[in-house]
């Protein structure tokens, strides 16, 4: 069941994260503080998959009025291939537009093979007329990226 994500759905998605090998999570924007600020500035747009009682699926979503962006889209693995992804893109895609939003976009590692095929097979479109840019306004926002766990 897709619904709209809360900040008392950190914890669960902060380990959900946690759990998703490559995962780059940003030590500032991804604390509880930087979340709930996400959220609060965009308090309908966001989403989380629930089945079998536990938070399996998750996407930030948010816009500044014009155009919107989709952050940390993931689904557990086991969970996987279930159309769990397709469902929570759509369900932010209608907040949206619900906002009166007409363009999405998002970020994909290169290295993020299987959210890549995700996108391509959901009908995204691969730019390559523009180029990205980045400038840090705080170093100490860093990214981390989950490591494979042995065991």
């Amino acid at each position: 069941m897709v619904r709209v994500m809360t900040v008392d759905d950190y914890e669960e998605v902060f380990d959900l994260w946690n759990s998703i090998e490559g995962f780059g999570i940003r030590t500032l924007d991804d604390s509880r503080e930087g979340v709930e600020r996400f959220l609060l500035r965009n308090p309908t747009t966001s989403a989380v998959d629930i089945e079998d009682g536990k938070i399996v699926g998750a996407i930030l979503c948010g816009h500044d009025g014009r155009r919107a962006c989709l952050y940390h889209v993931c689904v557990s693995k086991e969970y996987r291939m279930h159309g769990i992804g397709k469902k929570m893109v759509q369900f932010c895609c209608e907040r949206l537009k619900e906002e009166k939003i007409n363009k999405v976009c998002l970020n994909a590692f290169v290295t993020n093979v299987v959210g890549n095929k995700f996108w391509q097979k959901m009908g995204w479109t691969l730019r390559d007329d523009m180029n990205y840019y980045d400038f840090v306004l705080n170093e100490d926002n860093k990214t981390e990226f989950v490591q494979k766990r042995m065991g």
